[in-house]
């Protein structure tokens, strides 16, 4: 018997790079131009419901960078940000391919992700091909480290919690998890996650 029925990533600081978290945040306000302070100010207020898909791509530009007039484009804006998307430098890709290969588990994505991103992203980079389930906060309506999304996410499944593995490269989202009473590990590189996946007896 394998040690787990199901083994979550997550995708930004995992498998991907973050695709919009303060250091591209930063880069896009000097790119365009953006008072920085302000722009991250009204980000704050209007990403965490875009997140959980609440709102959509057009209400966060809206309210964080068109509410007022530019020299450049939604389509140029948005454009920049889906460019921030690349494979994370000795990320989990390869060790995700392998157990897809192997399949005895159900792989699947647990992460925190506006919908028009997390669908490009999963997209671009291949990752329904592996995953069975999407539980991405904009198809819940919740967020890591949430209590309430591990407790969705193990409806949904159907498992024990103790058979579910997560991955994820936040101290708070794996804590998060183990509350819940899923097995869960600190991302810190492909190569420690792969020693780890080895003594549980994953690979």
């Amino acid at each position: 018997m394998f040690p787990f029925d199901v083994i979550l990533f997550d995708v930004g600081g995992v498998l991907l790079t973050n695709g919009w978290d303060k250091g591209e945040r930063a880069a896009a306000a000097a790119y365009f131009h953006l008072d920085w302070s302000a722009f991250e100010a009204r980000h704050s207020a209007a990403y965490p419901a875009w997140e959980r898909g609440e709102t959509q791509l057009k209400d966060y530009l809206d309210a964080v960078v068109f509410n007022e007039p530019r020299r450049f484009s939604q389509d140029d804006f948005y454009g920049y940000m889906l460019n921030q998307s690349k494979l994370l430098p000795n990320g989990a890709l390869g060790i995700l391919e392998e157990l897809a290969a192997s399949d005895k588990y159900m792989l699947g994505a647990l992460n925190n992700e506006a919908r028009e991103t997390n669908e490009f992203r999963f997209a671009s980079f291949g990752l329904r091909g592996y995953f069975k389930v999407a539980l991405s906060s904009c198809y819940l309506g919740l967020r890591k480290p949430e209590p309430a999304i591990f407790k969705r996410a193990l409806d949904i499944l159907g498992r024990p919690a103790e058979r579910i593995l997560f991955i994820d490269d936040r101290a708070e989202n794996v804590e998060g998890a183990q509350a819940a009473g899923i097995r869960a590990i600190r991302f810190e590189g492909a190569d420690a996650l792969r020693r780890e996946l080895v003594t549980l007896g994953v690979i």
